[in-house]
């Protein structure tokens, strides 16, 4: 409690004694380009980027981010995985860490939310400072390392608005719950009591063996290891006893060999994994990056993850012969750039670096953008275009 009144403090020190910021945050009341050629800029020269992204969550989780008025086309919307996504465009876990602005993301026009990484014990992750803005790459680098409010408070927080989301997801907008490992802990063990704890919450599961930030993590995409590892997972899910028994997916890195890939890919398909999502942060530098602080130790996300992200979605639609869902992420912040992610084999698609620079806004002009382009290429659906790269 301390330390969110410290922040709070910060927080109305930046903004000045008067609000003038705060309030003309909320009169633009989601105006896309005051949000990203002048709110946006100004915060991120006065707050730290780790105090920023907690208060955006708070500032979401309070209702004080303007809420979306434009409606989805029937174009945009999307089934999979036993559900309805009212459209393909979804918040990335890392993001709303620990569940607390779930609704409010719905409210910003997110098709769908993804929260966390959970790990079942409360840890607070690597030390501080942890979290980098590239600006000239208009990317970021965190090696945040699983923070996290560990299961029993995250579950509590998202049972009690349990039959909210029940509602939410037969209108078109489930919820996904990304599951981690604690730092020094059995894998087998934390994740299948993340399935346990959060399977009877979750319309689907995410396996998340591919942050960087977590010593021996991308351990678990090895050919044993993570046969072995889902395999438990999925008996720990066929145990459940809930109605609505929860999709499982499995999260990679893009810093993968042919033969990971290859591995990955006999292993989802041959097991039954219902998904992948395709990528997490990379620990590559792509050549090109302009920020004094790209030799930071972390993950890179954002626009230059962007064609490695891509091509990794379209290499696994491959070896996947198209039969398994892949969710696309990686450097997303305009419509075209979700659209070559599904042309290239995604049929969902997430961002996260995006909101950080151009703000809530965003996700209204990225659905916008991608209706039209869908229109001017003459797909009637999403679903039409998906894996259209290869079929040319």
């Amino acid at each position: 409690m301390a330390g969110l009144k410290k922040c709070l403090k910060d927080a109305l020190l930046v903004l000045g004694g008067g609000g003038t910021l705060f309030v003309s945050y909320l009169t633009a009341a989601g105006d896309e380009r005051f949000y990203a050629d002048h709110l946006m800029p100004t915060l991120q020269r006065f707050v730290n980027p780790e105090l920023a992204h907690f208060l955006s969550v708070k500032m979401i989780s309070w209702g004080l981010v303007p809420c979306s008025r434009q409606k989805d086309l029937e174009m945009l919307e999307v089934r999979v995985l036993g559900k309805t996504f009212r459209n393909p465009v979804g918040v990335a876990a890392g993001f709303d860490k620990h569940g607390e602005a779930v609704d409010g993301l719905f409210c910003m026009g997110f098709g769908f939310v993804e929260v966390g990484s959970i790990t079942p014990e409360p840890q607070e992750g690597n030390p501080k400072p942890r979290v980098f803005r590239l600006t000239e790459d208009q990317a970021i680098i965190n090696r945040y390392g699983f923070n996290s409010q560990g299961h029993a408070a995250v579950e509590e927080r998202l049972r009690a608005r349990h039959e909210r989301q029940m509602q939410l997801t037969k209108a078109g907008m489930p919820l996904g719950i990304n599951l981690g490992k604690n730092k020094m802990s059995d894998a087998i063990a934390d994740y299948t009591k993340g399935v346990r704890m959060f399977g009877p919450l979750a319309d689907y599961l995410v396996i998340n063996v591919s942050s960087p930030n977590t010593p021996g993590l991308r351990d678990l995409q090895g050919k044993k290891q993570l046969r072995h590892l889902l395999s438990k997972v999925l008996m720990e899910r066929e145990a459940l006893t809930c109605e609505h028994k929860p999709a499982i997916l499995v999260k990679i890195a893009p810093d993968l060999t042919e033969q990971d890939k290859q591995d990955i890919a006999s292993a989802v398909t041959e097991l039954g994994i219902d998904g992948i999502i395709v990528t997490n942060s990379t620990i590559s530098r792509p050549g090109g990056l302009q920020s004094p602080l790209r030799l930071e130790h972390g993950g890179l996300s954002g626009k230059p993850l962007q064609d490695m992200a891509t091509r990794t979605i379209q290499e696994m639609y491959l070896l996947t012969r198209g039969k398994v869902l892949i969710v696309g992420v990686g450097g997303i912040s305009t419509g075209q750039d979700a659209l070559d992610k599904i042309q290239a084999g995604a049929s969902l698609v997430q961002l996260y670096t995006a909101l950080a620079y151009q703000g809530p806004p965003v996700v209204g002009r990225i659905k916008r953008e991608l209706q039209d382009l869908l229109k001017e290429q003459g797909f009637t659906s999403v679903g039409d275009a998906i894996g259209a790269d290869h079929r040319k």
